[in-house]
């Protein structure tokens, strides 16, 4: 536990203890995994899946196909997957990329329909991977009926066996990445995950809760509590709430955890990261580095610095091409993968 007002006096707690490497991180990991399933709650086994493909579109370089399959709990996750031309020759490696705050869901990052710069989706099904792009809950096609997209209220009110929605993405997450296991054209042992704010959170939350991601790249979904203007931003409110649990101790000046802790459960899997300084939702950019820098130090001691790439620019709130295409090389580089059709930035 930690006191709020002590951690924006004194900086980010470290990771590791430099006396005593290897046998300290074992313990510090697990200490970090049970402050954070006692935040979000019991993440539950996977269930068979059953899978139904609703339509199959030809698009420029890809074809995408509409699906559902089931989440853990009985949910329906409704996703598209990008299968690249050329797919079926041998096994390709996979990525699961998880979309950011847009009412649209999937259809953000995997199609022309919405207009932005992160379709980081259709881009790597284009480069070549095999892409699962679900909707999380609370987006696209799975917007709570009579509720608005991204508010929890009546996921809470209707799902009082689950502590956290962010336990239930977890879940739903864990889900696609049998999903992606299991098919035909994939690579079981190639498999990334990828997203932007929060996707990019979702993407670290999974690695760090399943080690069959390979690798994973952040944009803009790194955070920290230390220096943030508005901690409770992660607690009850309004909208989407993340923690339920968190609110009360929030209100004391206390938190369970820091955000580098769960970033670094990822540890060692090879972990790219970007924020941006002139970013309006996590703006405390200073406080941030400081925490990457930690977990940067904790790869070290591991033996695998190669594997922790982070990078700070003074963007705002966004996935620039010159950021995705370096995100990309990264993915190449760790998932063995051969870039094909690079010319879409």
């Amino acid at each position: 536990m930690y006191r709020l007002h002590e951690l924006n006096e004194m900086g980010i707690p470290s990771l590791i203890d430099e006396t005593e490497l290897e046998n300290n991180w074992i313990s510090k990991r697990a200490d970090i995994l049970n402050r954070w399933q006692s935040m979000i709650g019991e993440i539950p086994d996977n269930a068979p899946l059953l899978t139904e493909i609703h339509s199959e579109i030809k698009e420029d370089g890809f074809i995408r196909q509409h699906l559902t399959y089931n989440a853990a709990d009985g949910d329906e996750i409704t996703a598209y997957l990008l299968i690249p031309d050329g797919a079926s020759d041998k096994k390709s490696a996979a990525v699961i990329a998880m979309h950011g705050t847009a009412e649209a869901g999937k259809d953000s990052i995997s199609t022309n329909r919405v207009k932005g710069k992160q379709n980081y989706a259709m881009e790597l099904a284009k480069r070549g991977y095999i892409v699962l792009v679900p909707d999380a809950l609370t987006a696209g096609e799975r917007i709570i009926e009579n509720e608005k997209s991204f508010h929890t209220a009546v996921f809470y009110r209707e799902n009082p066996s689950w502590l956290s929605i962010t336990a239930k993405n977890i879940s739903d997450h864990k889900q696609g990445l049998e999903f992606l296991i299991g098919h035909d054209l994939v690579d079981e042992d190639r498999i990334g995950a990828i997203g932007h704010s929060f996707g990019g959170y979702n993407a670290y939350y999974l690695a760090g809760m399943d080690d069959r991601i390979k690798a994973v790249v952040s944009s803009c979904g790194f955070s920290t509590f230390t220096g943030d203007y508005r901690p409770q931003q992660w607690a009850e409110r309004d909208w989407y709430t993340h923690f339920p649990k968190l609110t009360a101790m929030i209100d004391e000046g206390e938190i369970p955890f820091e955000f580098h802790e769960i970033l670094a459960l990822a540890a060692p899997a090879p972990l790219f990261n970007w924020s941006a300084q002139c970013d309006a939702i996590f703006p405390h950019w200073k406080s941030i580095g400081s925490g990457l820098q930690h977990v940067s130090r904790l790869y070290e001691s591991m033996g695998c610095k190669d594997r922790f790439i982070s990078l700070l620019g003074t963007e705002e709130h966004d996935f620039p091409s010159y950021i995705r295409e370096m995100a990309y090389r990264f993915f190449d580089k760790w998932l063995d993968h051969e870039a094909t059709g690079v010319d879409y930035l």
